[in-house]
């Protein structure tokens, strides 16, 4: 257990990551839900060895690679990370256990900027939940990550209320949990939010939560206590994080945005968990 690692994110610093880790005969799986924003682009024309190609079929090489050294690519979407002893990896299918865990999830896309502020906004339910039992609370996201955050924050609190923010809601949801499908325009309060307001209505609220798209590297932070700053995982030399044993690499730690970029901060992390777990033998 001690040994395995996995890689969570699927582009180029993932796969890159993951492929160095096989090759120094570590067990490794990548787990993600897709390739992130590189799938979108059309034409990359500035990365060594290609010309003209897109990011889709970037990304299927990438795959096609890691698949022929025999590593598994989980297609699932990771909802929590925990740490006892060692990790756990939990998906909206599985849970998974490693010694160690690389971040390679890209940018965070899931900031809700306008209500940041305010000191009673949350990322993490299962940080916070506890503070908000017996109040009025306000959840935003409208997939499988916001059920996840909604099914703890309803061991905790009993009125809930979700917010879309204008996007359909792609998961079933408990007929008791009223679903607020209006954009949301404006946040109001002074240090604290006091009334959330969409398109149609005013919604009072004790207290808001944040869970749009999918669990990003920002998110994974604040549910454990990763150092960042401006919004960016803070690693040092060796792309370890401030917890033993979290390394995290590629767009989400900043620097250049860049695909290789992304694909040497891979290789250079598998190679320093390959360094650390020979020098603790």
């Amino acid at each position: 257990m001690k040994n395995n690692v996995i890689v969570i994110g699927k582009g180029p610093a993932g796969i890159s990551c993951a492929v160095y880790l096989k090759r120094y005969g570590l067990d490794v799986i990548i787990i993600g839900r897709d390739g992130g924003a590189l799938e979108k682009v059309a034409t990359i024309d500035n990365y060594y060895g290609f010309y003209n190609i897109s990011g889709k079929e970037l990304l299927e090489n990438g795959y096609a690679q890691a698949k022929r050294l025999g590593i598994e690519i989980k297609s699932e979407e990771v909802v929590e990370i925990t740490k006892e002893e060692n990790f756990s990896v939990i998906t909206d299918q599985n849970t998974y256990e490693a010694g160690y865990v690389v971040l390679a999830c890209g940018t965070s896309r899931n900031r809700f900027v306008m209500a940041e502020k305010f000191s009673n906004v949350s990322y993490c339910a299962t940080c916070d939940g506890f503070f908000y039992r017996k109040k009025k609370i306000g959840l935003i996201g409208n997939s499988t990550y916001m059920a996840h955050e909604l099914s703890v924050l309803e061991n905790m609190c009993k009125d809930i209320t979700v917010f879309t923010n204008g996007l359909p809601l792609d998961v079933k949801m408990n007929s008791n949990i009223l679903v607020v499908q209006d954009k949301i325009i404006s946040v109001l309060g002074e240090d604290r939010i006091q009334i959330l307001k969409t398109e149609k209505q005013e919604y009072p609220i004790d207290g808001l939560f944040i869970a749009l798209g999918q669990a990003s590297g920002y998110t994974f932070a604040k549910h454990l206590g990763i150092e960042t700053l401006d919004s960016k995982i803070v690693v040092d030399q060796n792309f370890q994080t401030n917890i033993k044993g979290l390394y995290a690499c590629g767009d989400l730690i900043g620097g250049l945005l860049q695909v290789a970029k992304a694909v040497a901060d891979g290789a250079n992390c598998a190679t320093s968990i390959q360094k650390h777990i020979q020098l603790n033998k």
